[in-house]
């Protein structure tokens, strides 16, 4: 029986009544197979035992049998507080149970215990503070070696959970069948599924500990990959009859450039040209770092589907940005004869159904937007190409609704967050993937600056000399307004400082994502033609804000941005040919992944490196948009420690999927019917496009 048919309740377990139960269901573990994927946090070794009085002459860690010889409260009202007083063969020493009187009843006196903790000489008596404490069963020997430290809950300890784990593992553990493919588990060394989990719950060694996650990490990259390579065999046997052309409307864009393509450019275009050649759908990534000029590759990759007979829709993850797609469509491509649509959940009900109709009959080449592109009363004659900039602000179930609203349409998906190889072959694992890190000529690289909050009246001055010389200057801070739980400073508030008392004589603007959408168009206008010289925000202008005479970026409290994020807002300056500054502005309360953050982007301007940093410092479950699909859940994998064992599992998801087509096709595939129970990933992760 497979791991994840074990749907008896966890109830039927001895010892789990409804009290345990209830505590269970706080950490999702409802039945027997909830239960042994439960898997311990870490694995605390007890293989030495060590006295009280030995520990804390060592100034070391307890371990060791003792009696629980007393119990004794001290305090008063609702600061009363049991304490145990245990002894050992070595002496005695007191536990004070803050917050945990229920081991009154459950450690009576005269009860034997293991006791785990760090001992110290207070109140002239030894003391742990933190402890754990387990009570051992009449005639049982106390557990030694590897033990599991499972998360827990209020009122569960670790003695119920290890006790309950055993009890399923005993009862159930035989019915566990092995989902592998016994020559892919056999050829890669892995374990049986019941092995792996006695490796996790109960190892009798560190190698096999190590053995046992191994092998439920592969199953995990293995399914997830499985799932990647089925979604790209299906794009591979999807046919699309194309339109022969020459090619011209590209022609005629790069000949009304003012400037020259990059060589990056240049290649990447040819790239996406090949794909939308071949009778099969194309599925690109396009990652480039900030100022890269992805957009531009975008319309000519447009204008390349819209010759060869479809249309094209462009989503972008907010108004702003997909208002500034528009404008800069209009001034593109309108002279080449295009036909532009702007569509978004803010176009007016007047407007919207004649845009809807003009979608639907095909006199709409290009239409750009929001989220609202894929909307259910939105239709298309001919959707042919969907481009998503800013990919990963959408969650996998939004683009696969857009790739939907044709036959099977192309599919170019943009970042300027560069994606580390990790993610690259897991999310985006069947996609082809182009490279811009060639910047247009002239640009200088952007100066970064840390400055402590208390120094902010230096920052400041070096402002005020760049409006003087008629620049202009961002100041981005992590709240809108005024907050009665955290002490920072924010936008609306800074907004009014900066206007009456820092920059009287030049005019400040507000923008943030509680602005309606006109005021946020009027307030980037006005920065944008100069009448406002200093822009107060939020990270609403993170993702595609493109003001060339913008040369300085200052973010307060920069230690509470993610280190994309600071990369994004970092890019919003350096966009001319004029030198451009960044000040990170932080407070003395930094965390460790906070300096971590400050310090890479003082270290390197490359937004390729602090993909990989951002990646190490905050695990892939964030990036990518994967957070909001469910695509990353992974309960023993780590792409990035398991490199090497995702490597193997992609070569053999892969392999499989290209010499068994029937695994795409029938339905009674014994392997589909593994698939749909194992795989640990969410329906959309599996079809996501």
């Amino acid at each position: 029986m497979f791991l994840r048919e074990l749907r008896d309740p966890v109830t039927h377990l001895g010892g789990a009544g409804k009290a345990v139960a209830e505590r269970l269901a706080r950490l999702g573990i409802w039945s027997v197979a909830d239960l042994l994927l439960h898997f311990p946090r870490t694995w605390d070794d007890r293989s030495e035992w060590t006295g009280f009085v030995e520990a804390a002459r060592g100034g070391g860690r307890a371990h060791t049998e003792a009696t629980v010889v007393a119990q004794e409260w001290f305090g008063y009202g609702r600061m009363k507080t049991l304490k145990l007083i245990v002894e050992d063969a070595t002496g005695r020493a007191s536990l004070p149970c803050f917050n945990r009187a229920f081991l009154e009843k459950a450690l009576p006196v005269g009860s034997r215990v293991v006791v785990t903790g760090t001992f110290k000489l207070r109140y002239k008596e030894l003391q742990a503070s933190s402890f754990e404490v387990e009570r051992l069963d009449e005639g049982s020997a106390p557990k030694s070696g590897l033990l599991p430290v499972y998360p827990a809950t209020e009122g569960l300890a670790q003695g119920t959970i290890r006790k309950l784990v055993a009890r399923a593992m005993t009862e159930y553990g035989k019915r566990v069948e092995d989902e592998l493919p016994e020559e892919i588990r056999a050829r890669r060394g892995l374990l049986h599924k019941r092995q792996a989990l006695a490796g996790m719950h109960a190892p009798a060694s560190e190698a096999e500990r190590e053995k046992g996650r191994e092998t439920l990490a592969y199953e995990e990259l293995f399914w997830f990959q499985l799932a990647v390579a089925q979604r790209g065999e299906r794009r591979k046997e999807t046919a699309i009859e194309r339109r022969p052309h020459q090619g011209s409307l590209r022609s005629r864009l790069v000949a009304r450039l003012p400037w020259k393509l990059t060589g990056d450019q240049i290649h990447v275009v040819e790239e996406i040209v090949a794909d939308l050649k071949c009778p099969r759908p194309m599925a690109r990534l396009l990652q480039g770092d900030v100022g890269s000029g992805k957009t531009l590759v975008a319309f000519l990759a447009a204008l390349e589907a819209i010759e060869g007979g479809g249309q094209v829709a462009l989503m972008a993850p907010t108004e702003l940005l997909a208002r500034q797609h528009a404008e800069t469509a209009a001034r593109l491509l309108e002279p080449l004869g295009l036909r532009l649509g702007f569509l978004s959940g803010n176009i007016d009900d007047a407007a919207r159904p004649p845009l809807l109709a003009a979608l639907a009959a095909g006199e709409v080449d290009l239409v750009l937007g929001t989220q609202a592109l894929f909307s259910d009363t939105v239709q298309y004659r001919s959707l042919s190409l969907a481009i998503v900039d800013e990919q990963h602000r959408f969650g996998v179930l939004q683009r696969i609704a857009l790739s939907r609203k044709g036959p099977m349409p192309d599919l170019l998906m943009m970042t300027a967050t560069p994606i580390p190889r990790t993610l690259a072959l897991t999310v985006f694992g069947d996609l082809s993937v182009s490279t811009i890190r060639e910047m247009p000529p002239g640009r200088k690289p952007i100066v970064t600056h840390l400055a402590m909050d208390e120094h902010e009246a230096r920052v400041y001055d070096f402002v005020r000399k760049r409006l003087e010389a008629g620049e202009r200057a961002y100041f981005v801070y992590p709240l809108i307004g005024e907050s009665s739980k955290l002490e920072l400073k924010n936008a609306e508030g800074m907004a009014e400082r900066l206007a009456k008392e820092i920059f009287p004589e030049f005019t400040v603007g507000l923008i943030h994502s509680r602005l309606k959408e006109d005021l946020k168009r009027e307030a980037m206008a006005s920065f944008k033609r100069g009448a406002t010289r200093v822009l107060v925000a939020t990270s609403v202008v993170e993702v595609g804000v493109d003001v060339p005479e913008a040369t300085v970026m200052v973010i307060e409290h920069a230690e509470r941005f993610g280190l994309a994020a600071l990369h994004q807002l970092r890019g919003r300056v350096g966009r001319s040919d004029a030198q451009s500054w960044c000040f990170l502005v932080y407070s003395d309360k930094l965390t460790e992944e906070g300096k971590a953050r400050l310090k890479a982007m003082l270290g390197t301007p490359d937004g390729f490196v602090l993909a990989e940093e951002d990646l190490r410092i905050r695990g892939p479950g964030e990036l990518s948009g994967t957070a909001q699909s469910g695509a990353l859940a992974f309960t023993v994998a780590d792409p990035i420690r398991d490199l090497a064992l995702l490597e193997k599992a992609r070569s053999d998801a892969f392999a499989l999927v290209a010499t068994d087509p029937a695994l795409l096709s029938a339905a009674s595939h014994p392997l589909r019917e593994v698939l749909a129970r194992a795989n640990p990933f969410s329906e959309g992760a599996a079809g996501a496009v």
